[in-house]
């Protein structure tokens, strides 16, 4: 029979032949990295028969669905280490995450970290039996009678959760079977790299009414020296902690007393604006207007923009004046009433109205974590209105910015593209008019991207950016929504060329997503040394006696009338002391002044990160600086 391969090439192989001798056929190379295939775009075990004229793909732990096999193995593999280990527990479910995977279990007895050394060798040990991994099929009753023989519990909830005519999956490793989807390795013995890396609790199903379960996560890796790599960029991530660092440069402080809130204190004041005005001189530029609307409005508005359907639990309520009212959670609706104040021409077209807006969300407390997950947060929003002809244009000019900024950091992106939730508002015709517009911007702007399907928010699909910081971690800030639901809901109009009332289309965009988040970002991907433009005090004068503290002051205030952030140091302290504390906080340059640099109008120049100092002419190194902070270098 033939079967054809990703490229379109045809195959011969022989009737009944499954995934694995297909790869065979096509390498043995290709054959031994294999650990899972695509057949007609679904994902399976290797093991999966094919037929005459399947379409198939080779998935290897090159391919990121491959990792997500490798990893849901190790998951499995530490379930049956755990039963070996300890009989009488209860497995719940063992999902895939970043990096690694975790398995949420019921014990008898707790355990702690300290057991990780055993369940790890028994692990070990499951592993270099290289232990077949076989699938197999039940119906919905027989599947709960051998969940019931094993006194797995809680599987035999999720069966009977299942459509009554369900067919069942299990896979078998041994004297071990587990309920699964799959797909799974072929055999335990291609797992190459694991570790259990920490524990904690989980209520089942994520209620909090429910058995508090133990969660344990390992990560796995297809080589170990990708598996070290990660454990070296952990600690490279603990020493850069926008928490830790955010303390002790003074730039912020979270309290009990607004938890979730987060208090600026002068020096992140100066970080965050001078974010705000280089976003506010950007927009100028491209031609934005920008307004600002109330952060308390009426739930009537709410209910029409969707929001207290769609996200009501995650909305501050109030009364006033015996109204329901909300604490905006996003600044879109109000954006609506702004546009509808007066009437629009097609001429107006595309209008650009943007708002820094603070915005209220409630995240449950466990979720909170530093300036990365708040209650409040200020959004660098924009909404676009547009005519249908100028959506590409005006998608490729919000992408074109947004490059423009994020480069400016020194941030490589990935790009994804988000489609239709299940719970999305407006006909499919809307949604696929939307998707194709975003996807036909993308394609002519040449741009990389993947698919993320159901993701998009409810009322249109998206375009999500995921920043890469200085050791590789990802992070998603800038959004670029369009929205052909909003402006139907809030009957938007405009007067079209033909003198007849049209509806406009509505881009929602933000870039930096969240100052706040986007400051904890720049903290730890600059590990707390920003560039010139950015430090809260960008030069540190320190006067080696009180002699030079007159010379000191004059060089501070001349410093301060080119617009450069500076500090004397007129501690009585020693000038090595004075030195060591300047570098601990980061200080991009610390002059230091005595009696020499006094007379001849020079200053002995320390440059962060730099070990030789130099002497130059005052004059010389402000108008370095100045250079340095206009055009917003970065070292």
């Amino acid at each position: 029979m033939q079967i054809i391969l990703k490229n379109g090439d045809k195959l011969e192989v022989e009737e009944g032949a499954n995934c694995q001798s297909a790869a065979s056929a096509i390498s043995e190379g290709l054959a031994r990295a294999a650990v899972a295939a695509k057949v007609n775009g679904v994902l399976c075990d290797l093991s999966h028969a094919l037929k005459d004229g399947d379409t198939l793909e080779i998935v290897t732990l090159k391919d990121k669905e491959g990792l997500e096999v490798y990893r849901h193995t190790c998951a499995h593999v530490l379930a049956q280490a755990l039963k070996n280990i300890y009989p009488t527990c209860k497995l719940a479910i063992g999902p895939v995450i970043d990096n690694g995977f975790y398995y949420d279990i019921d014990f008898n007895t707790p355990i702690s970290q300290d057991d990780f050394k055993k369940i790890e060798t028994e692990m070990e040990k499951i592993i270099k039996s290289k232990t077949t991994i076989e699938r197999f099929e039940l119906p919905r009753e027989e599947a709960i009678k051998l969940m019931k023989k094993y006194k797995e519990s809680y599987k035999v909830e999720l069966i009977k959760d299942l459509p009554e005519d369900s067919v069942i999956s299990f896979y078998k490793q041994g004297s071990f079977t587990d309920l699964c989807r799959g797909p799974h390795l072929p055999n335990t013995g291609k797992i190459k790299a694991f570790k259990l890396v920490s524990i904690a609790g989980a209520y089942w199903r994520g209620n909090e009414k429910n058995k508090m379960l133990t969660r344990i996560y390992g990560v796995a890796f297809a080589k170990k020296d990708e598996m070290d790599a990660y454990f070296q960029m952990l600690e490279e991530a603990k020493k850069r902690d926008h928490i830790k660092l955010g303390k002790e440069l003074k730039l912020f402080a979270l309290l009990n007393e607004g938890k979730g809130f987060p208090f600026f204190l002068p020096n992140g004041m100066v970080l965050k604006n001078t974010l705000v005005d280089y976003w506010h001189d950007l927009h100028r530029k491209e031609g934005y207007v920008e307004i600002q609307t109330p952060i308390i409005l009426t739930r009537n508005l709410w209910e029409n923009s969707g929001h207290w359907d769609h996200y009501k639990d995650n909305m501050y309520t109030t009364k006033i004046d015996g109204e329901d009212c909300a604490v905006k959670p996003m600044n879109c609706p109000g954006g609506m009433l702004v546009y509808k104040l007066q009437p629009h021409s097609y001429k107006d077209f595309p209008l650009r109205m943007a708002e820094m807006g603070l915005v209220h969300r409630h995240e449950k407390s466990g979720q909170l974590h530093g300036l990365f997950r708040v209650r409040c947060f200020t959004q660098d929003d924009a909404h676009i209105f547009m005519l249908p002809e100028q959506i590409k244009d005006e998608i490729k000019g919000v992408m074109r910015l947004t490059d423009k900024i994020y480069n400016q950091f020194g941030f490589k992106y990935k790009i994804e593209l988000s489609t239709r939730p299940e719970n999305s508002m407006g006909s499919i015709e809307d949604w696929d008019t939307a998707t194709a517009a975003l996807k036909a911007a993308l394609d002519e702007l040449g741009r990389e991207y993947e698919i993320n399907e159901g993701d998009g928010a409810f009322y249109g699909p998206k375009i999500d950016f995921h920043l890469e910081d200085s050791i590789g971690r990802t992070w998603q800030c800038g959004t670029i929504q369009l929205d052909f639901q909003m402006p139907q809901r809030f009957e938007l109009e405009y007067i079209g060329e033909d003198g007849l009332k049209h509806r406009p289309i509505m881009i929602h965009r933000a870039i930096f997503g969240s100052i706040e988040r986007f400051i904890g970002i720049l903290i730890e991907h600059f590990a707390g040394k920003f560039p010139v433009w950015l430090a809260p005090t960008q030069v540190k004068i320190l006067p080696i006696t009180d002699r030079t503290l007159e010379y000191a002051e004059e060089v501070s205030k001349k410093l301060a009338a080119n617009g450069i952030r500076c500090e004397v140091d007129k501690r009585n302290e020693k000038i090595g002391y004075k030195i060591r504390e300047a570098k601990v906080e980061k200080v991009p340059y610390v002059l230091v002044v005595g009696d020499k640099e006094a007379e001849d109008g020079t200053v002995n120049v320390s440059k962060r990160g730099v070990e030789e100092k130099e002497t130059v002419a005052f004059n010389a190194f402000i108008e370095k600086v100045v250079a340095e902070d206009k055009e917003k270098v970065i070292f």
